[in-house]
Formats: C-alpha cells, structure tokens, sequence
C-alpha cells in the first residue's frame, strides 16, 4: 500500500514540474522548432495523466455532502483566484478598464471548474458499466466539437473533451497500475515517446491546439466528418503517452515525493510567476538550447518552491481555507527558538 501512495506523489509532482515547465516554454514555440516539438509531446500526456490520476482518486460520491465538499475544495479557491488572477492581470498588462467574468476561467483556472464538472458526472456515469460509460464519455468527446459556442466558457469544451480520461481513471484498479508497472514495459514507454517526438517534429504542422481541447472543430479547421476522426485520433495518442508515462513512474520514495501532495498549490500559483515572465526582457535570454536546460531547472526549482511546506502554509487560507500548515509552523519554530535559548543560557 506504502509503494501506491509513493508511486502517486511522484507521478504528481513529475507532472507538475512539465505543467510548469509546459507553460515556460510556451513563449518560445513560434520561433523554435525543437522547442515546439517538445512543447507538443508535453501536452500530450501531463493534463491527461493529471485528469486520469484525479478519476483514479474520485471515491465517495455516494457519501453524504460529498457535492459540497467538492464545491468547498474546488469552486470556492476557483472564484477566489479567479479574482486575484483578474487583479493581477488588470496591473500586469495595465489594462484601461478592470473587469471580472466568473464563468469564463483564467488560463489554467479551467482546470478547478472542469474537475468539479467530472466529480458530478460521475454521480451519473459511475451506475454505467465501464464500457458503456466509456462509450458515451468518448462520443461526447468527439461530438461537443461540432457545437461552436462550446469553448472556453465554463470551460465546458475541456470538460467534455478530458471528462473520458477521469471516467477511465475511476474505473482503474490498483491491479491495472500494478501490471502497467512491470519493468517489462519500461522499454516499450521509453520508445513510445521516442516516436511520438520524431512524428511531431517530421509533421510540423500538426497543429498543437488539437492537444488543449478547449476549442471547437470550427476554430480549428473546417468542421467535418474528419475532425472527429482527428481528435480520436489524438485520444489514442494521449492514451498512449499518459500509460507510456505511468509506466516509467517510480515506485519508490525520494526526497521529491511528500512534494507531490502538493500539486495544486503549485498549480494555483505558478501562473503569477509564468505570466511575470512571458512579458519580462528576461525570457529574451533564453535562445539556444543550452539556455533551454536552464529554463528547465528554473521549472523545476519553481515546482519545489511552490510545492514546499511554506509556500503552502502560507497559500493555505485561501485555497483550502484553514490555518494548520502555518500553525505547525508556528509550533515548530517556536521549538526551535526555545531549544537555542536554552542553549545559549546554558553556556
């Protein structure tokens, strides 16, 4: 059982660190070929592991309150960042007019309402038997993609579009991620993302937004018969790269691995940094590939920072509403000043 949790938080922080890592080079994939290819293989698999791993942890949604403990833990630090996000871009941009649009979610904020969504779908697909429920889930999918005003608003696109990866999480045992592990496969994950990178960087035009699944066919290509068949096209892919990952997770514990309890603190803050960045001089230092590895590093000492135990003790009260991080805090380093005290008077 120990070996699950330490193979879940890793799985989590590792997939934080490309998310932060995914939005840094964002910058940078219109100029660089290389990078842009990178850029697509990332999304091909960390929001689809994160929304999978996220459906393999949905339990208890026949319990009593459970809508309201989601709506407190998801809804409540979504319009509260929705908010400070709004703030902050209104200054960062310097907008003439400051405006705040509830439903229509900030960048990554699409994540927070689109999760509430599938713990509520769920309640419904959870009485279906898997392939029937997978069956529907994916044909949603494919077909919301024909309605043109389903995009970006309440982040209904990307909640359709994602929704069938969190249902095949549910449906996940411990059983399937235990075969999935076997270090037989390890190879096979490995030449998996070999051949996904070499595919997008000899077919340049592949057109990375098919990966974000927050736009409609029509805003695309020319809505056709073709475009589902694109985007199933493009679920296979996802499905591929997100058990390719899995598959190469460590099972252990390292130094990183308490880190992963704290993705979505990382996630909520990370955007004031990347955003700060996008439209710094600094970014124009980053131009060779060399400079790119920095900017990896900087990704990653950014994910430990924000996933450290005082970086969330300080975001706490506004994302999960409670003050038990820093107290221990407190506790802790009150402990600490009495020990030096003591030991200073004792010399």
């Amino acid at each position: 059982m120990k070996q699950r949790d330490y193979y879940f938080d890793n799985a989590k922080f590792i997939l934080i660190f490309f998310v932060v890592f995914g939005h840094l080079l964002r910058s940078f994939i219109e100029d660089n070929e290389m990078i842009y290819n990178i850029y697509k293989v990332i999304y091909t698999f960390h929001m689809p592991a994160f929304i999978l791993v996220s459906g393999f942890f949905a339990r208890g949604f026949n319990k009593k309150g459970y809508v309201m403990k989601i709506a407190k833990k998801l809804i409540l630090p979504y319009f509260i960042f929705q908010l400070i996000y709004s703030i902050f871009y209104y200054f960062l941009y310097s907008k003439s007019t400051f405006t705040i649009d509830p439903l229509n979610p900030h960048w990554s904020l699409w994540f927070l309402i689109s999760l509430f969504c599938w713990h509520l779908m769920l309640i419904g697909f959870a009485r279906l038997s898997a392939p029937i429920g997978l069956l529907i889930a994916f044909g949603l999918g494919l077909g919301v993609g024909y309605v043109d005003w389903i995009s970006n608003y309440l982040s209904l696109s990307r909640t359709f579009v994602f929704f069938p990866l969190f249902l095949l999480g549910y449906h996940l045992t411990k059983d399937h991620i235990k075969i999935l592990t076997r270090p037989s496969f390890k190879i096979g994950a490995l030449v998996a993302f070999t051949v996904v990178f070499l595919g997008f960087y000899l077919n340049p035009e592949i057109d990375y937004k098919w990966l974000l699944g927050s736009k409609p066919y029509s805003m695309m290509e020319a809505a056709s018969i073709s475009s589902m068949f694109t985007r199933l096209s493009f679920y296979l892919l996802s499905l591929l790269m997100v058990f390719s990952f899995l598959t190469i997770v460590p099972k252990k514990q390292y130094f990183f691995t308490d880190l992963g309890k704290n993705t979505l603190y990382v996630y909520l803050l990370h955007g004031f940094f990347v955003r700060t960045f996008r439209e710094s001089e600094v970014q124009n230092f980053f131009h060779s590939p060399e400079r790119f590895i920095l900017l990896a590093f900087i990704a990653l000492v950014l994910t430990f920072l924000l996933s450290s135990k005082y970086a969330a003790a300080l975001a706490q009260p506004l994302i999960e509403f409670k003050t038990s991080r820093i107290n221990r805090l407190k506790i802790r380093f009150a402990a600490i000043v009495r020990f030096y005290r003591r030991k200073l008077l004792s010399q």
